[in-house]
């Protein structure tokens, strides 16, 4: 299909714009939690689950609905997804209860969860010059937007409380909408629409081990649950077999076997976005509790992981093209693991300006892994196969934070303190040291497969 774009700027921006919602709202809530809780009166259990409810949707949805976006169409897919936000965003300020709550937190998820695939599908249909270029903006709205969630709903609370930032999501909609209507084409779906099978069974099965392992990884806070740890073992083979067994399933199970390096670019993202999430979570709490700075500089605080994570992405983009993935990915690691050495030497006493540097470090490797790890996935993929691709990475994202809010449960147990933040960090250490024989790994096959 050839279509002209008249303005891919605004195409663009239009898909930028939406992809930030989800993890923008991933973040926003962390500060509110606690208005919430006194409000609702909520349990710690409680405020769990309205954060691990958000988390366990969108990993549902997110490769359901971008295999749902190639088939019926990404635009109209898209905007589906900002009007389920626009719902959400509109009643969840509304609450009485904290059941209404979670009920629009989970819509929320849904819509969100159908921005970011329907959009990079629309970008790799309609963008041929600079797409890797374009795919690192739309990875820094996605991506790095989460970092200023905690910067932009404490600057707001403090005016209008939680309920703010359900609004900060409108004027982007509104925005979003309005250039997606006018500037983004009516798309053909990639297939008939009449061939679409529902994987019902699938879908089901798909669920219930990406929640059981949710569960799972939730309960490791009090202790390890062998029990659940095989209910999730055994629900992963049982979907794996009845996928294989599916002509069209609903994850081509088989596909990932047959390329594992498809499959390892997956475990590389989850673990890169494991060490970003668990900086993310961990830092705002130790700088207040521990360090007992105020919210507002806090805030202000974790602007240096975002920056220069946003700053180091297109970069990272550039710097591939020239020499490929390999380099940038390996310093990318290396930087990790310089950050977590730096994180482990510092304490309470800290100056800020240092720890600013810390952050810093973190950000920069997460630019540099992230869009590299991206652009090299898609590197394998055609097309036809953008939607589901990027809804599994996007999975991916979510398992990376769910296993970093593990981490940082069974670690801060008993309180956070520098002891508490050394045991992160150790264990940070060896998730990074895990990446660099992947790393090598995945770019050893792009070497010999634009050898052949």
């Amino acid at each position: 299909m050839s279509v002209t774009i008249k303005n891919p700027t605004l195409l663009i921006t239009a898909i930028a714009l939406g992809a930030i919602l989800n993890p923008l709202n991933t973040t926003m809530i962390t500060v509110a939690l606690s208005s919430i809780q006194q409000d609702f009166e909520l349990s710690s259990t409680d405020i769990s689950w309205l954060i691990a409810s958000y988390f366990i949707v969108s990993a549902i949805f997110l490769p359901i609905i971008g295999r749902l976006s190639d088939y019926y169409g990404r635009k109209r897919i898209f905007l589906i997804g900002l009007l389920l936000v626009l719902i959400s965003s509109v009643l969840a300020p509304m609450s009485k209860s904290m059941m209404m709550l979670l009920s629009m937190r989970l819509i929320q998820a849904l819509g969100t969860s159908a921005l970011y695939p329907a959009g990079i599908g629309m970008v790799r249909l309609y963008i041929k010059q600079n797409q890797n270029r374009v795919i690192g903006t739309l990875a820094v709205f996605a991506t790095t937007s989460a970092a200023f969630g905690p910067t932009i709903s404490g600057l707001l609370i403090q005016y209008g409380g939680w309920p703010v930032i359900f609004y900060v999501n409108l004027p982007v909609i509104f925005l979003s909408a309005l250039l997606t209507w006018f500037y983004i084409p009516k798309d053909e779906p990639t297939k008939g629409t009449a061939l679409f099978k529902w994987d019902v069974v699938g879908m089901i099965l798909f669920s219930a081990f990406i929640t059981s392992w949710m569960v799972f990884l939730l309960s490791l806070e009090g202790g390890f649950d062998v029990w659940s740890l095989i209910l999730s073992i055994g629900l992963s083979i049982l979907f794996y077999s009845y996928e294989k067994k599916k002509a069209d399933p609903l994850i081509n199970v088989v596909f990932l076997q047959k390329n594992p390096t498809i499959s390892v670019i997956y475990v590389q993202y989850i673990l890169s976005t494991l060490i970003f999430f668990a900086i993310l979570l961990f830092t705002p709490i130790y700088l207040q509790e521990v360090v007992e700075l105020g919210s507002k500089y806090t805030g202000l605080m974790m602007l240096a992981l975002s920056v220069f994570a946003m700053i180091t992405t297109p970069l990272a983009t550039r710097w591939a093209e020239r020499v490929g993935y390999r380099i940038p990915l390996l310093v990318g690691a290396g930087i990790g693991i310089i950050g977590v050495a730096f994180l482990y030497i510092t304490t309470k006493n800290s100056s800020l300006l240092w720890i600013v540097i810390v952050l810093a470090v973190f950000g920069i490797s997460n630019g540099l892994m992230n869009i590299s790890l991206q652009n090299l996935l898609y590197s394998f993929i055609s097309v036809a196969q953008t939607g589901i691709a990027s809804g599994l990475l996007m999975t991916s994202r979510f398992i990376g934070n769910i296993l970093a809010s593990s981490i940082y449960g069974v670690v801060f147990a008993i309180g956070l303190n520098d002891m508490s933040k050394n045991s992160m960090t150790i264990v940070l250490l060896a998730v990074s040291l895990v990446i660099i024989p992947g790393m090598l790994y995945v770019t050893n096959q792009k070497v010999k497969r634009e050898q052949w």
